[in-house]
Parts: structure tokens; sequence; C-alpha cells
């Protein structure tokens, strides 16, 4: 099973889009300062999450969210 999913920082407001096999390793990570990209923004929370079978069906969603650019669009997917 692979994930895209959308992280919130509790601290900035801020978003976070990726995608992953494991998610809540990937959260333990961004949580404990081992992802550049959110590197002293957190402490984050999932926001939102959605599974696939494959790597690549999580990629393309990933892609996909991320072509949006409009915080409107993603606080749309909130679960």
């Amino acid at each position: 099973m692979f994930y895209t999913y959308i992280l919130k920082s509790t601290r900035t407001g801020e978003y976070y889009i990726g995608y992953t096999g494991d998610l809540y390793q990937r959260l333990y990570e961004h949580n404990k300062n081992r992802v550049k990209a959110t590197r002293g923004k957190g402490p984050w929370k999932v926001f939102n999450r959605e599974k696939f079978l494959t790597e690549y069906e999580a990629i393309r969603r990933e892609r996909q969210i991320k072509s949006w650019k409009s915080r409107r669009m993603i606080e749309r997917l909130k679960f």
C-alpha cells in the first residue's frame, strides 16, 4: 500500500503534501525534523490521506494536489 498524504503544521498552519509507503514512519520523520522541507515548522498532524495499491498512483495524486496551488481546494479534502 502507498499513501498520498497532507500534513498540517499545528504551529504555522502550513500544509505539506507527499507520498509514502509507511505513513506513520513518515509522520515520525517529519516531526523529528528529519525532512529538510518541513524542518522547524512542526509539529505536524495528518490532515488527509488517500490509500493506493501502487506507488505510481500515489505519485500521480500527489502531483495533482500540488498542481492546484489553492489552499481552499486542499482544505476541502479534510477527512
